[in-house]
């Protein structure tokens, strides 16, 4: 029998751990020829997550659980589980139901035709707000123009299959900023894309505040792209222009018309001028110091408090 490793993250989702356990264990019970395992990853959760999935474990040989010393972050989660996993292939998903799991045999189906990836395309439900719907788009789609990797399709979803010879891959990397919706995109392999329309959360409120969101974004960007870091030099050569161009025009004018102030004119075009000229260098510096910084600290991704494997 071919082994699935389901991983799923949670923070502070006591009141979903049991419903998707129930859930999971319905849709193997339909499934032959397949035995899986849950590897619950607490996210330095506040409430009694870790109780609840530590009774379930005591009552099922197939659920496991990894407790964090504190808060590491959704992604750095789903690697834990990743990197811990023992199945054929992993599915990893989230506790709040909103990845339903009647739709893994459609998932496991398309492994079993030659898949690596098989990744999830999310429809939103009507009760989620337009705007919600649509910064997500817009944000996929301005990742995938500053990248190099395409993230207009399954980069909006944690919500895949991984064969064991890609989280092998996964495995071996450690970066410190991971992104895994990007990782599946950037490695390649053969993939394909299964739909599916978000289902509403069980209980229990989301912990992604816009805060979160906005960080999970940045992260996303500076993971695949250092475009933002040549942004400032862009920025130099502009104001250096601007102080060439506009300056002189005004310098010209005062001159002809008379109206200049003694040296205010050139004590201003000196200063814009290699003011742009410091930000072309200090531009380039970031280039090389982000890339430095990035790879000396070598920090662990995580940090396991206790596990029952």
């Amino acid at each position: 029998m071919k082994k699935i490793s389901v991983v799923i993250p949670a923070h502070n989702e006591e009141g979903n751990i049991s419903l998707i356990y129930e859930r999971i264990r319905e849709v193997f019970s339909k499934l032959e020829n397949y035995r899986f395992e849950i590897i619950f990853v607490n996210d330095g959760s506040r409430d009694d997550t870790q109780k609840v999935i530590e009774e379930l474990a005591q009552n099922n040989d197939e659920v496991k659980y990894i407790e964090f010393s504190r808060n590491f972050g959704h992604q750095h989660a789903v690697k834990a589980g990743m990197d811990c996993s023992t199945g054929n292939a992993m599915i990893s998903m989230d506790a709040d139901l909103q990845h339903p799991p009647e739709l893994i045999p459609e998932l496991i189906k398309r492994w079993e035709e030659g898949f690596d990836i098989v990744y999830t395309i999310r429809t939103y439900p009507k009760q989620i707000s337009a705007f919600k719907r649509k910064t997500s788009t817009l944000y996929y789609k301005f990742l995938t123009r500053i990248s190099d990797v395409n993230l207009s399709e399954g980069g909006g979803s944690d919500f895949r299959l991984m064969d064991a010879s890609v989280v092998d891959v996964v495995r071996n990397m450690n970066e410190a900023d991971i992104f895994l919706r990007g990782l599946s995109n950037w490695m390649g392999f053969r993939r394909t894309g299964v739909h599916f329309t978000a289902g509403e959360r069980a209980t229990g409120e989301s912990s992604y505040n816009l805060k979160k969101m906005m960080k999970f974004a940045f992260t996303g960007i500076t993971a695949f792209s250092v475009k933002p870091l040549y942004l400032a030099a862009y920025l130099g050569f502009i104001f250096s222009a601007l102080a060439a161009v506009g300056y002189g025009i005004y310098v010209i004018h005062s001159f002809i018309s008379k109206t200049e102030i003694s040296g205010w004119a050139s004590l201003i075009m000196t200063v814009v001028f290699f003011g742009g000229v410091q930000l072309i260098i200090l531009g380039i510096m970031g280039i090389y110091l982000g890339k430095i910084f990035n790879q000396v600290k070598e920090r662990p991704n995580y940090i396991i408090r206790s596990k029952n494997f």
